[in-house]
């Protein structure tokens, strides 16, 4: 990894059906001890139609390369116990060695 490393990540997958019809996520385990990078950030934002400033969080991970998550998974800092949901996954292209897993996440605990 090339990132320095600041917790792990348990990544979680699997919907399953309640007694209602609805889809619920489980917390199936796909993978646990995962090295990663995770940041919180902040950005102030406005829109045209509402020009009130908002503050809006998010966070950013990075894994080692190779590692299995995509899209609409789950992850769980094993450090805090926040979970995320990942709605992307990129990596930039580089020649000379395999870099790291971008994970754009939405905190949802």
């Amino acid at each position: 990894m090339l990132a320095v490393a600041t917790t792990t990540l348990t990544v979680l997958r699997g919907t399953t059906t309640d007694a209602y019809g609805d889809e619920q996520d489980t917390d199936t385990p796909v993978a646990t001890g995962v090295i990663a990078s995770l940041t919180e950030q902040s950005r102030r934002v406005t829109t045209r139609d509402d020009p009130t400033p908002r503050i809006v969080r998010y966070a950013v991970a990075r894994v080692v390369a190779g590692t299995d998550v995509t899209d609409q998974d789950r992850v769980r800092d094993e450090r805090t116990g926040a979970i995320y949901i990942v709605d992307a996954v990129s990596s930039m292209a580089n020649p000379a060695v395999a870099a790291d897993l971008r994970l754009d996440l939405r905190r949802t605990t």
